[in-house]
């Protein structure tokens, strides 16, 4: 067999020849990599073997039976870089006499201290090294890689075969340890894909962790994703050669003024593409890491679980883990959010978003399956988006800190830039600012987890998480971040949904997201220009309160440096004083009309029947122009549901089918029902939700279909019909409360409800079943209150995110002809039931109400008068304000 040049040159010249070979190997420019890392291992190898055999020959014939040197960790991995110490054990089966065991030890270690190598030694039996392994996590990892170098082969493989099997056997103890060990590790010395100055071995997802993995696959109770990991593991270790290399040190921090060093060593462009090819490694060990401790947990708690399942089961089969809906297409199984069996993400192009959405609002995992099973089959949303994607997206994005994970795992996948192209340029991207925590994307991300807990103080919310996630898009482009990032929150936005006016609402946040921090700390705030000037540039009333949200929780992200409370002090005065410039502008209030808009024709001939019949009347339809769900015939007021005989009442073909299922419309008599987006039986109208036809792109997409009851006017009206439609799983996305006239012969009132909702998963409920629930929550036979808690109780709360508490205020200056009591809290199953309960404690009469649901938030408004109709005086209103917050928190 050929010898290699090193090792002749290391074996015939001693140490001084081992030297210079080493440093010839060092020097190659064409050698670089994993090919020279193996090349230095088997250099050093070949030496050592040569120390060895001069050591037992020495000692006599026969020396060298029962003793092997053994090379571990990172060198019997052959991860040799330019300045590692060199791992080894002396192994020797415990017959040779001490003396003589520790004058070969003596032979071998002093020539590698001799050439300046640092060197991590001990000399052990077999028995001793497994119990040394038993008693040391971290012994028992570098013996996982022994490798055999010289002497006694069935020695060293005999150990190494044994360490394995202990390993194996202690897996359920030692799995739990080493996982211990790599958060400990992780909060100590932080992410690896985020900092500016990195520990390429100890940061989280270093080369600790890429052998922590490797030593999970050893234990064959788990393996890690192996796409992409070899590569990332070789990006790092090519780094850390480069490093040790510019700096002649053993090092393992990549110090800022190294890095452009260490660029040219590797042949880069820059310092920062150097840490953008860190971070992207750095992030796929994380993440393989992430998947793979859940997959651990998994089988432990599975194993603990099995001997406890089969003594209560006295032997038989242990039942199958259970799969809990948590979306249309989402389940969660396991601990872990995956796909349901009937989903078809060919077919459904937001499941990507809707599982991502249901996924952080849960605080569980997006499973690796599910994500690699939408990445591979998921047909690309159409331009613009349809609105349930968009809502989707501003649920994930409110979910506050599980966002990162759930973020994280679409990242990993690709998934995150075929939604948003532009994220490519800002993905990994670091931050040369010493003020910045995170990389340029995961800032991003951040102030999206920051907003979430401010949207209680901003009336739309969905603007503020998308502009929190778009802010610094344009940092990936030349000039001025805030100037391009303009231009492509436009696109960005337009692209996903959003109309004109809101696109401009963001383009301005974005262009102006450093407006109030900078104008407050930097300029006179007793000037008027200044004042005046921030007023033009925002625009109105909510924007500025939009910006001001945003500028806390874009600085909140930024890092510990950047917001204090004399900064927001000084953002707040000059808020406080913008907006009183802005007050004397005519803004539109969308809660400022009191007065009832005239009935529609279906509307009065809803209310007409109401008080013909004395009892709700309640319409399920696709959309405002008329097209019905579940309708009689061709035309009328279509799926109806009064007494016996009254006008629209369900027929033959009064059923109501899924709305948004991908499905058929399926036939129901003459009047057919409707199955699917898109399509309608005979007589109905093809403009349910998900319809792909021409008009599709004129308008935004409504989300659900509308509800419309008429009640005759009475006490309780608003919480009994909100908790009949929380009681069928029905989500309310709007609502209007008022009362219409009706024709002159006529007496009474009537009040008018129409409603936007949609079936939190499955098919809606006919019509006739949410007037029969109706009725009896109106006459008192049916406790609503009850029914949710009986439901509540029996399905345990999911550890989900923490939610900031709901606020309940008195807006100033609503309305002339009543009090506007605004609402906004965490929407979920009879919020408005609540609410409306505790108005009417509070001996309220509510006027009009206008509820609005954007992403997981409700902010709602419910114009309210005393028994005599006038507004209430300012402390009764602040008193049924606090009334309905303590409501709500209770």
């Amino acid at each position: 067999m050929e010898v290699p040049k090193e090792s002749a040159d290391s074996q015939d010249s001693g140490p001084s020849g081992y030297a210079a070979a080493r440093l010839r190997l060092l020097q190659e420019e064409a050698r670089s990599g994993p090919p020279r890392r193996s090349a230095l291992a088997e250099l050093t190898d070949g030496w050592l073997n040569g120390l060895f055999a001069a050591g037992t020959a020495d000692a006599g014939p026969g020396a060298a039976r029962g003793i092997a040197l053994v090379a571990v960790g990172g060198y019997g991995r052959g991860e040799l870089s330019p300045r590692s110490d060199l791992d080894l054990l002396l192994l020797h089966d415990g017959g040779a006499d001490p003396g003589a065991v520790a004058a070969l030890a003596d032979r071998i270690w002093y020539p590698v201290w001799d050439l300046g190598l640092a060197l991590d030694h001990s000399v052990r039996t077999p028995a001793e090294a497994r119990k040394t392994a038993a008693d040391d996590l971290k012994v028992h990892l570098g013996l996982l890689d022994a490798r055999h170098i010289a002497g006694d082969l069935g020695l060293t493989t005999g150990t190494r075969s044994a360490v394995l099997a202990d390993w194996r056997n202690q897996a359920p103890k030692r799995l739990p340890e080493l996982r211990e060990l790599c958060e400990e590790r992780a909060a100590r010395h932080g992410e690896l894909s985020h900092l500016l100055e990195p520990d390429l071995k100890e940061a989280r997802g270093g080369l600790r962790d890429a052998t922590a993995l490797r030593a999970v696959a050893a234990s064959w109770l788990a393996d890690a994703p192996r796409e992409g990991l070899a590569e990332a593991r070789r990006t790092l270790l090519d780094v850390r050669d480069a490093l040790h290399l510019t700096t002649g040190r053993a090092t393992d921090r990549l110090a800022l003024q190294e890095q452009d060093q260490v660029a040219a060593e590797l042949g880069l462009l820059d310092a920062d593409t150097l840490l953008r090819q860190v971070y992207e490694a750095a992030r796929t060990v994380a993440y393989a890491g992430d998947v793979t401790w859940r997959e651990v947990g998994r089988v432990l708690r599975s194993r603990k679980a099995r001997p406890r399942l089969r003594g209560l089961l006295g032997g038989q089969k242990a039942a199958v883990a259970e799969r809990s809906p948590l979306a249309e297409g989402v389940v969660e199984h396991d601990g872990e959010v995956v796909l349901a069996r009937a989903a078809r993400p060919e077919r459904d192009p937001v499941l990507p978003l809707r599982a991502a959405a249901a996924a952080a609002q849960a605080g569980l995992p997006l499973s690796l399956h599910a994500v690699r099973r939408i990445a591979a089959a998921a047909k690309p949303l159409p331009t613009p988006w349809p609105a349930e994607a968009r809502e989707q997206l501003v649920t994930l994005l409110g979910a506050g800190r599980p966002t990162v994970q759930v973020w994280e795992a679409l990242e990993a996948e690709g998934l995150i830039t075929r939604l948003l192209p532009d994220w490519e340029r800002v993905w990994c991207r670091p931050q040369r600012n010493a003020v910045h925590t995170w990389t340029v994307d995961r800032h991003l991300v951040e102030t999206a987890v920051r907003a979430a807990d401010l949207t209680r103080r901003v009336g739309r919310p969905d603007l503020l998480l998308v502009a929190a996630l778009l802010h610094d898009i344009g940092k990936g482009w030349p000039g001025d971040h805030s100037v391009a990032g303009e231009i492509i929150a436009r696109d960005v936005a337009a692209r996903i949904g959003f109309d004109r006016a809101d696109v401009a609402v963001l383009a301005c946040l974005v262009r102006h997201h450093l407006l109030l921090v900078e104008t407050a700390t930097r300029r006179d705030l007793d000037d008027p220009a200044t004042v005046r000037s921030v007023a033009e540039a925002v625009g109105s009333p909510g924007t500025l309160e939009l910006l001001h949200a945003l500028t806390e929780a874009d600085a909140l992200a930024t890092g510990p440096a950047a917001w204090s409370s004399w900064r927001g002090s000084l953002v707040a005065d000059l808020v406080k004083r913008v907006a009183a410039v802005l007050a004397g502008d005519e803004v539109e209030d969308p809660y400022a009309a009191g007065d009832a808009a005239p009935a529609s024709a279906e509307e009065e001939r809803l209310a007409v029947e109401a008080v013909r019949t004395g009892a709700p009347v309640v319409a399920l339809r696709a959309d405002s122009g008329g097209g019905a769900l579940g309708g009689v015939g061709g035309e009328g007021v279509v799926g109806a549901v009064g007494s016996a005989d009254a006008v629209g009442s369900v027929g033959s073909g009064g059923s109501v089918g899924s709305v948004g299922s991908g499905g058929s419309a399926g036939s129901g008599g003459s009047g057919g029902s409707v199955g699917s987006a898109g399509s309608a039986g005979s007589g109905g109208s093809a403009g349910a939700v998900g319809s792909a036809g021409d008009s599709a792109g004129e308008q935004a997409e409504p989300l659900g279909v509308e509800l419309l009851v008429a009640v005759p006017e009475q006490g309780g009206v608003l919480p009994a019909v909100a908790g009949v439609l929380a009681m069928h799983r029905l989500t309310v996305r709007t609502a209007e409360l008022r009362a219409v006239g009706l024709p002159e012969e006529m007496p009474g009132s009537v009040l008018m409800l129409q409603w936007r909702v949609a079936a939190e998963y499955g098919s809606l409920p006919q019509a006739a079943r949410l007037r029969a629930d109706l009725v009896r929550a109106l006459d008192g036979s049916l406790d609503i209150a009850a029914r949710l808690a009986e439901r509540d109780a029996a399905y345990p709360r999911r550890r989900g995110t923490v939610a900031p508490p709901p606020r309940v205020t008195v807006a100033s200056a609503g309305s002339r002809r009543a009090t506007v009591i605004e609402v906004r809290a965490q929407d979920a199953p009879g919020l408005l039931h609540r609410i409306g309960r505790a108005l009417e404690a509070a001996e309220v009469r509510v006027r009009s109400a206008h509820v609005s649901t954007l992403g997981a938030n409700a902010v709602d408004a419910f114009y309210v008068t005393g028994a005599d109709g006038a507004p209430l005086a300012g402390e009764r209103a602040a008193g049924v304000a606090r009334g309905v917050e303590e409501a709500l928190r209770g």
